[in-house]
């Protein structure tokens, strides 16, 4: 009777494991010959959302709303260049130095979420400067919609099985088949809900402050973002093929520490310049 007991405990275990296996096309829908991949939607999603939130709720000069249209253009481009480059430098050097063709092949993924932080805040810099503006109004509302486009990029994650947790023995493991049979962590939904939802709330409640001063809500976000992604890297499997730089640090972890760092020096800067 225990031994049968026991074999149905096992059995319901292996049922249950089953039910969270994550198996879904990383394409969602082909059009004549092109494949629309999730993770593409989750950048035009998050992109066209933020930009629409942005306007609609948080700007209120006439002059910034008819600016931040022509703005898009640059966020788009340092979103994908730096990205990109940012993936090449710190997660892959030594292959894309084999394979210089292979840089311009983005869609078959890699790309950097501080590649693309360090490509935005570029691209934003030189177009304030063109345009004589304040540069900190511009990143103060890309800090706070920012979360939208994080949060459907991390899903995207999931959906593709990729960027996976370390392995877990707690009820809510997962399988991703395409990494391994092992139950894992579901850190991109971790996430998706620190980096996206919880981020997202933090900012606004920040912004509509009373007495709120420009630039408070683009140093918050470099620290409250590199917390987050420091606890969620605690849970994700380090990135193959370059593991720990020093277990237990990742370089997800390693860049969100500067991050942090940066934006404690910010803060710290702005206050004494207003005191």
């Amino acid at each position: 009777f225990r031994h049968t007991k026991f074999i149905k405990i096992i059995y319901s275990y292996y049922y249950f494991l089953k039910m969270f296996t994550i198996i879904f096309d990383p394409v969602a829908f082909t059009f004549f010959a092109f494949e629309i991949r999730w993770y593409s939607l989750s950048y035009i999603f998050g992109i066209l959302i933020g930009w629409s939130y942005c306007k609609k709720i948080l700007i209120k000069d006439n002059n910034i709303l008819k600016l931040f249209d022509d703005l898009l253009t640059y966020i788009i481009f340092g979103i994908v260049v730096g990205g990109r480059l940012g993936y090449i430098l710190f997660y892959n050097f030594e292959y894309y130095l084999n394979n210089l063709y292979k840089i311009f092949f983005i869609w078959e993924g890699g790309m950097s979420f501080h590649g693309g932080l360090v490509g935005i805040i570029l691209t934003t810099y030189l177009f304030s400067k063109k345009h004589k503006i304040n540069k900190n109004i511009f990143l103060d509302l890309i800090s706070i919609s920012a979360p939208i486009g994080i949060f459907f990029g991390r899903l995207a994650n999931f959906i593709n099985g990729e960027l996976v947790g370390k392995t877990t023995n707690s009820s809510w493991g997962f399988i991703f088949p395409n990494f391994d049979n092992l139950p894992r962590h579901p850190s991109q939904l971790y996430e998706a809900f620190l980096e996206g939802i919880v981020l997202f709330v933090l900012m606004n409640l920040i912004f509509f402050k009373k007495n709120y001063k420009i630039g408070t809500c683009s140093f918050a976000f470099l620290i409250i973002y590199g917390i987050f992604r420091i606890v969620s890297e605690f849970f994700r499997e380090p990135d193959i093929q370059i593991g720990y730089i020093i277990e237990p640090l990742s370089m997800g972890m390693l860049l969100s520490i500067l991050m942090v760092f940066a934006g404690l020096i910010l803060i710290n800067k702005k206050n004494e310049t207003e005191n």
